[in-house]
Formats: structure tokens, sequence, C-alpha cells
């Protein structure tokens, strides 16, 4: 069966196949604010926020963004840290961090205008061959696969295809078979069509077979196997790692934050101090000996945890305890902590996990 992944490509009656599916789409589709118009950047904005990450969820970051940078260049001309306060919450910062650097190349390279070639699009950082396909084919209406989870799953069933999916070299059979079935007349109706199908209908679990609009084309539904499908390695488990977290005020009543490095996990986002420590030794001792050790600030910790929160990414866990200290304003002089009103708080991005640092000791502190 795995020889011959698309063996029942050439059964699929190509144009019943494409008028079934775009005309579901024509009727059925939903509402989104990125299918107003086939603005380009708006385009692009939604694909790369759509990532790993839920429509409903993603509907109001949008318009937020949009409302914030309108254009291409508005974005292209934004400062970082402006641009990541938008973004937080959303995750996956350097989603955010590549769209700028790619549409700042646009805006001097090509005039601010997306390029609508193959070759030039997925030269600019960030833009992998889904996001390439989608919008050269959503946008632009040009006859691009655009594979995403999704659309994999959708024609794991429809064609029968026993890869799996997790493995990326799986990727390339897939692109194979929209490129033989995409309508050329409207590849933008076509994709999206995909995506919709996958996310509304040809689900992970439980597939709403009977309301399916290919349901005749479907080779997994007339074999009886669409609950085996796709085939899907799991993750590894994620790593845990044990760490404390210090909301520390100076005598004037201000935040000590500092920024992250401008690589890696979070990069450039603003945080509490906080670090990994050992669970055989108190994780109050841990962070005062750190913030000596690495700010050279004395600060003094309160005996006994605020609270414990966990935060999960894809690959790690944190399980972080966090504390309520004191230290003078002028221990942080020349050091790379600063301190900050609550009310100035509001203007610097933080991830999730110290969003919800601060909410607890908010609640304790009031």
């Amino acid at each position: 069966m795995k020889e011959q992944p698309l063996k029942y490509l050439e059964t699929i009656e190509r144009e019943d196949f494409q008028k079934d599916l775009i005309s579901w789409f024509s009727r059925e589709q939903r509402d989104l604010p990125w299918r107003k118009d086939r603005d380009p950047y708006k385009v692009w904005v939604s694909e790369i926020m759509l990532q790993q990450t839920r429509v409903d969820t993603v509907i109001p970051y949008f318009n937020r963004f949009l409302e914030k940078f309108p254009t291409l260049d508005a974005l292209a001309l934004a400062e970082e840290d402006e641009v990541l306060k938008v973004w937080e919450g959303l995750g996956y910062y350097s989603r955010v961090r590549n769209l700028q650097s790619a549409v700042k190349e646009v805006h001097e390279q090509y005039g601010g205008i997306v390029p609508d070639t193959p070759k030039e699009i997925s030269s600019l950082k960030g833009v992998g061959p889904y996001t390439a396909g989608a919008i050269l084919s959503i946008a632009y209406g040009k006859p691009e696969p655009a594979v995403d989870g999704n659309v994999m799953r959708v024609f794991s069933r429809i064609l029968s295809i026993w890869l799996d999916i997790a493995k990326p070299s799986s990727r390339k059979v897939f692109e194979e078979a929209v490129k033989a079935l995409i309508s050329k007349e409207n590849p933008s109706y076509f994709n999206q069509a995909l995506m919709e199908l996958g996310a509304l209908i040809c689900t992970p679990t439980s597939p709403s077979c009977l309301l399916c609009p290919v349901r005749e084309h479907c080779r997994a539904f007339d074999e009886g196997v669409q609950e085996e499908l796709p085939v899907k390695s799991k993750k590894k488990a994620a790593r845990k790692l044990n760490m404390a977290a210090a909301v520390i005020f100076t005598d004037d009543d201000r935040v000590v934050i500092h920024k992250r490095p401008g690589t890696g996990l979070l990069a450039n986002l603003w945080e509490f101090p906080n670090f990994e420590v050992s669970t055989s030794r108190s994780g109050r001792k841990q962070l005062e000996e750190r913030l000596e050790a690495d700010y050279k600030v004395d600060a003094s910790l309160k005996a006994g945890v605020i609270t414990k929160i966990q935060h999960v990414f894809s690959h790690i866990v944190w399980d972080i305890e966090i504390y309520a200290g004191s230290v003078e304003s002028s221990a942080l002089n020349e050091t790379e902590l600063i301190a900050v009103t609550e009310q100035e708080l509001e203007k610097y991005a933080f991830p999730v996990s110290h969003q919800k640092i601060w909410k607890e000791t908010k609640l304790i502190k009031n």
C-alpha cells in the first residue's frame, strides 16, 4: 500500500470533485475577517496567525493587529516591542518576528507589494511551502498547493493514503495530489475549501461523513476506514522543567522586570526574574542566589510560595513556583533589570506564563 500512495488518484473524477467541493464552500464557508477581500498582506497575516492556533482564538487578534498595522508598510515601519505587544498571548512569537522581518524585506525590495511567484515568496523569512501556496492561491489565484495538517488529513482519507503525515517526507506526496486535482479556474476557493472541510467536517476524530460534500469521491469512506486515517506517529513527551520566579517590588512601589534574550524561546519578551531550580533545595534560596550571581541584586524574598502555575509549550512544560519580594531601587542601577509602575507594565509584551504570574500576584497583593 505504501509503495503506491497515490494509486487511487486516477480514479477521482477531477471536475466533479472540484465542483462538489467548491460549491459546498461557496454555500457554507464561515464568515471570517480575512475573507473580506483578497489583500495578500491580510491573507499572509491570517495564515501566520492560524499556524498551530484555533480560528476562534485568532479572530480578535487578527482584528486588533490589522487595526494597529492596517498595511504592510505600517508593520514594516513599526517598533518590534509594539508588534510583540499586539501579538501578546497568541504564542509562538517567532512567527510574528519572522513575519515582520519578511514584511520589511517586501517593503524595501518589492516596493511594498507581496511577491506573486513561488520562488520570490518562498525566499521570505518564515514563509514555508504551505504559507507560500496559501498566499499565491487565495490572494493571487495561482494554482499552487497549500498543504497543512487539515489538507493531509482530508486527502489521506479521500485517496486512502497510508503514509505517516507527521513525517516531513510525506508532504511531497500530498502536494502532488493537490496539484493533480486543484481547480485552475478557482484555486482560491479550492484550497480554502480543503482547509474548511478539514476544520468542520473531516475532523481528526469522528468525521461527519454524512455531511461531507465529497463523500462520493472518498476511498476511505467507501472502505469504512475513515476512522483509521490519517496515520500519524505520536510526538515525544514534553520535557518538564522546575522553575522559580520572583515578583519584586521596589521601595517606591514599582515592579522589577527584564527583557529576554533576542534569540531563542520567547525572544525579546519581558518577564519577571526567573530561573530553573532544583527540587532538592528551597526555590526561594536558589532565586536569591541567582539574583545575586546574575544581576548583583540583593533582593529579599518572603518565605512561602505565593502560588504555583504550569505552562505547557509544544516541547517543554514549565512548573513555576512564584515568590514575592522587595529591593531598594538604587540596587537596580547598572543591571539588566528595570523597575516600572503597574500602569507602565501594561505597555510591555509578556508571555502568557508571566501574565498569569502577575495576575496571581495582584490578587494576593490587593
